[in-house]
C-alpha cells in the first residue's frame, strides 16, 4: 500500500466564497509547495475548474482528483469525487439543472470564475452556486454512484451545513462508508454521539477558501497506487482507523 499526504476539500475561486488567489495552478502549486500528494477540488456545485487543476496536477505531480461539494435540499453538503475528468463533468451537468436558478450578485457573494490552463478568466457560472439544489441527501450518494463516483458527508463536526447540524441524526437508511471531520478532536465525541460513525472510515481535509488554509502534510490515506480509482476504492472501503 502506497501511503499518500492528502487534503481532498478545497475550493477555487468558482466558489463564490473562494478567495480570487485560489485559481487552479495556484491551489495546485500550493499543495505542491507544501508536499501533499493528493488533492480534490471540490467547488460548491460545481466541476468546472477541474480540468484546470488537473492539467497543473500533471506538471506539479499532484493526483488532483475531480469532485463537487454538492448542497442538498436540506442544505448538507456532500464531498463528491470522481474517477475520471468526464465522469465529474457529467455529474456537473446533472447538478447544474438541479440548482436553485438564483442568478449571482458579486457585489455581495463574491465572483464566480471558470478558468483555463493558464489562470485567464473564460466564464463564470451564472447562478449562485452556493444555493441549495433539488437533490435529497439520500439521494446524493446513489446518484454520485450513477456517474461512477463516491460521496460522504462533509465536515460532520461542523455547526452548519453539515449533516448533524442540519438534519440532527443519521438517516437509519444511510450507506455512506466515509465521513469528514474537520478537526479530529471532534472525533471521539461524535462517534460516542452518533455509533453510526464508529464504522465509517474518517478523513479530516481544510476545506480551504484561502491558500494559506490548505492542510500541511499531516493526515495520510493508503491506497494501492496513486491512480485517482485506487484511492477512491480506499476511500469507500469501510474501517476504523483514520486514514
Amino acid at each position: 500500500m502506497t501511503p499518500l499526504y492528502y487534503d481532498l476539500h478545497m475550493h477555487s475561486c468558482l466558489s463564490p466564497c473562494g478567495d480570487d488567489d485560489m485559481t487552479p495552478a495556484n491551489l495546485v502549486g500550493m499543495a505542491a509547495v507544501k508536499g501533499l500528494d493528493v488533492i480534490a477540488l471540490t467547488d460548491h456545485n460545481s466541476c468546472r475548474n477541474c480540468p484546470a487543476a488537473m492539467y497543473h496536477g500533471a506538471n506539479y505531480g499532484v493526483t488532483v482528483i475531480p469532485g463537487m461539494e454538492l448542497t442538498t435540499e436540506e442544505e448538507v453538503h456532500v464531498v463528491c469525487l470522481f474517477p475520471s475528468l468526464d465522469s465529474a463533468l457529467a455529474f456537473d451537468g446533472i447538478v447544474s439543472r438541479r440548482l436553485m436558478p438564483v442568478p449571482n450578485r458579486e457585489d455581495i457573494f463574491g465572483k464566480q470564475q471558470i478558468m483555463n490552463e493558464r489562470d485567464e478568466v473564460i466564464g463564470t457560472a451564472p447562478n449562485l452556486l452556493i444555493n441549495a439544489t433539488d437533490i435529497s441527501f439520500d439521494e446524493a450518494f446513489s446518484l454520485a454512484a450513477s456517474c461512477g463516483g463516491i460521496a460522504y458527508p462533509a465536515h460532520v463536526d461542523k455547526t452548519s451545513t453539515s449533516l448533524l447540524s442540519n438534519l440532527g441524526f443519521v438517516p437509519p437508511e444511510s450507506t455512506f462508508t466515509c465521513a469528514e471531520f474537520h478537526d479530529f478532536k471532534n472525533l471521539h465525541r461524535i462517534r460516542r454521539e452518533h455509533p453510526y460513525f464508529e464504522n465509517c472510515r474518517v478523513i479530516c481535509c481544510s476545506d480551504a477558501h484561502y491558500l494559506e488554509d490548505i492542510h500541511e502534510p499531516e493526515y495520510q490515506i493508503y491506497a494501492v497506487s496513486r491512480e485517482i480509482p485506487d484511492i477512491l476504492a480506499a476511500l469507500a472501503r469501510p474501517e476504523n482507523d483514520r486514514v
